[in-house]
């Protein structure tokens, strides 16, 4: 006999399926979370004695070390060709003129093209399968690099990589977006973790180039023996996240079926569902006439611009001041720290005052190379929990991956070699960069606080209005509805994070 009370049983049927007629949606529509807790039903009782935080220690225990490693190999894939630059790479493949430049460049074209079809892939499948996968092919790329012997076989190799490396930025971000796992307060904290892999790269990097500097091998060059460690150990990594990243709270095999319902009512308040492999078109569109998008999209072209200096010539300019290759590589630890730092001190403030556009534009004007890191993390943080629905919410993360790709194919080409030592016109082009990027992203604080106000009136409006009832946009959070043209803009509970919702 079922002992559930009827307080219990009014209580759970408030995560019902919603009106389907009411939200004009179809069952494709619907949010995998929403499917899910009608399969697996529970009673009130039995969720309340879930400690949420227990279990966000439990989720964080699971994701947050991948993600970190996950970037952090990334990035060290990239920064060990700074690295090798000054331990023999470019006499060895006998490297002339613009050579190291465009083989830095084409890692980055190839990143750009393969970040659109990644967009919709990353939809269709499992995404912490999808980026084990990646991570595992580019890791045994990176190693085959130890086996190049001239520019040909290094672009092949580098645009390889640019391919294999799209699915990172996407996958991480999609998991670990507010959404998923995590609400709005706890999502910026974690996307610090797992980018501050940039700044972690940068300093273990450096000690890993000092330290082949002093391998010698008749055979091998110390830069060769480092490619094919690092390719070995992403690939045990890629092995670790193809079976241990979960792909979403409903395939957690490390939860009870409690705490996977626990978990997925927990985040219902983002309105930005959970997962939902029906593509949309609309959600496209969307996109493409969203201001916001290009705002954000502009910011990180015109800061990724200083991710060649980070990526590819911060040790060659400083050995250029008359240190040697050892030394230099020792020299680039600071600037990883600053980065880590930066974003670790961003973070905490973003989480504590929820002020993230603003943050960016004080931070893009400061001309510290190495902090332009922190609004890039800023507009990753700002995209997952501005954009709702499940396509669009894709694109625009492959979408501002791409826009970080297309920086990084100017950036190296900023630093050509007749204007060695010095670069001045590079340095003179980045400074411009900077403050430019502090002008659009004042104006993306702007344009967030506009629309707040906007949805303020219109919710006023609307609630104001006799035949608006509440129970008319139940679980609209689990309908796949886009942030503009969906319900929320009729009923607007959800609000630009660039303040804190009253």
């Amino acid at each position: 006999m079922d002992q559930t009370s009827s307080t219990d049983k009014t209580k759970e049927a408030s995560f019902g399926l919603p009106g389907l007629k009411i939200a004009n949606a179809s069952s494709a529509s619907l949010d995998k979370a929403i499917v899910y807790l009608e399969k697996h039903a529970a009673s009130q009782s039995d969720t309340a004695t879930v400690d949420h935080a227990l279990l966000v220690r439990k989720i964080d225990r699971h994701i947050a070390p991948i993600a970190l490693a996950a970037y952090t190999l990334q990035l060290l894939d990239k920064l060990d060709l700074n690295y090798a630059a000054v331990m023999g790479l470019n006499k060895d493949l006998k490297l002339a003129g613009n050579d190291f430049n465009n083989a830095a460049s084409w890692m980055y074209i190839a990143n750009l093209i393969a970040e659109f079809p990644t967009g919709y892939i990353v939809q269709k499948v499992r995404p912490g399968k999808w980026l084990g996968f990646n991570i595992i092919l580019w890791g045994v790329v990176t190693a085959c690099t130890a086996a190049v012997t001239n520019y040909r076989g290094l672009v092949a190799t580098r645009v390889v990589i640019g391919i294999l490396e799209a699915a990172t930025a996407p996958c991480l971000m999609l998991i670990t977006a507010e959404g998923m796992w995590y609400t709005k307060s706890e999502a910026i904290l974690r996307f610090a973790i797992w980018y501050g892999g940039l700044g972690t790269a940068q300093m273990l990097g450096s000690l890993i180039s000092w330290g082949f500097q002093q391998v010698t091998h008749e055979a091998l060059s110390g830069w060769r023996i480092m490619f094919l460690a690092l390719g070995c150990v992403t690939a045990v990594a890629g092995v670790w996240a193809l079976f241990s990243m979960p792909d979403s709270p409903m395939e957690a095999s490390w939860l009870t079926e409690t705490e996977k319902r626990v978990a997925i009512q927990r985040v219902a308040i983002n309105q930005t569902g959970i997962k939902n492999t029906h593509f949309k078109w609309r959600h496209l569109q969307e996109l493409v006439l969203d201001p916001q998008i290009w705002l954000l999209t502009s910011a990180v072209v015109l800061t990724s611009l200083t991710s060649g200096v980070v990526s590819f010539y911060s040790t060659t300019l400083i050995r250029n001041f008359g240190f040697s290759a050892v030394r230099s590589a020792l020299l680039n630890m600071p600037s990883g720290a600053v980065s880590l730092l930066s974003c670790l001190v961003t973070a905490y403030f973003g989480h504590k005052y929820d002020n993230r556009a603003l943050g960016q534009a004080f931070l893009a004007g400061v001309y510290l190379v190495n902090m332009e890191t922190v609004t890039l993390f800023l507009v990753f943080c700002l995209t997952t929990a501005n954009v709702a629905g499940q396509t669009k919410r894709v694109a625009a993360n492959a979408l501002i991956s791409g826009a970080f790709s297309v920086g990084n194919i100017i950036g190296p080409q900023l630093f050509k070699p007749k204007d060695a030592p010095q670069y001045i016109p590079a340095k003179i082009i980045l400074l411009v960069t900077q403050i430019v990027t502090a002008m659009i992203t004042t104006a993306l604080r702007v344009y967030y606080g506009w629309q707040n106000s906007k949805r303020d009136v219109a919710e006023k409006r609307e609630r104001e209005r006799a035949d608006v009832k509440v129970e008319d946009i139940a679980n609209i959070e689990w309908l796949n509805r886009a942030d503009i043209s969906s319900l929320l803009n009729r009923f607007p509970n959800r609000r630009c994070s660039n303040r804190p919702r009253k």
